[in-house]
């Protein structure tokens, strides 16, 4: 019954969160506006929404969020630095990073992970081919980036959604 009234109760939360910190007014008003839009969008929505794996481990989800969490300040201070410094010592470059996961929802995610640390962004998912396709601002060892794309946030996702 909850899931018919709320289909995203994660979504309709941070729907309502992030209209009253827009609105930036506490009337009755506004809130209760904020309210019937968390209710809303994500009803309206459900059908465009893909069926979400079941986390089969939490505590390795929460650790992943602690280091992209981690991996984006570290990451912006890296950027900030070669920016400031000579451009000419930049090596961009387009990679494809082949992937051991097949699930479209966890690739997404991984693709998101990617384009959130500062200095690479995912360009496409191929679900032919399974390969992440991403331009990074400094890749003077693009096997090393596949590598490291693959340890740091493939396997825990993998672990994470058992797939």
């Amino acid at each position: 019954m909850m899931r018919r009234i709320l289909p995203r109760p994660a979504l309709s939360a941070a729907i309502f969160l992030l209209w009253a910190a827009l609105a930036n007014a506490a009337s009755p008003g506004m809130l209760l506006l904020g309210a019937l839009l968390a209710l809303a969008l994500p009803f309206v929505t459900r059908p465009f929404w893909p069926d979400a794996p079941r986390l089969a481990r939490p505590g390795t989800a929460l650790r992943l969020a602690a280091r992209v969490a981690v991996d984006i300040v570290v990451a912006n201070w890296a950027v900030a630095r070669r920016v400031a410094g000579p451009l000419a010592r930049l090596e961009p470059a387009f990679v494809e990073v082949p992937l051991d996961l097949r699930d479209p929802f966890v690739a997404t995610i991984l693709a998101s992970i990617v384009s959130l640390t500062p200095g690479t962004v995912s360009i496409d998912v191929d679900q032919e081919r399974w390969v992440l396709s991403l331009h990074a601002l400094d890749a003077p060892d693009p096997g090393a980036l596949i590598r490291e794309i693959k340890q740091r946030y493939e396997v825990p996702l993998k672990e994470i959604f058992a797939c």
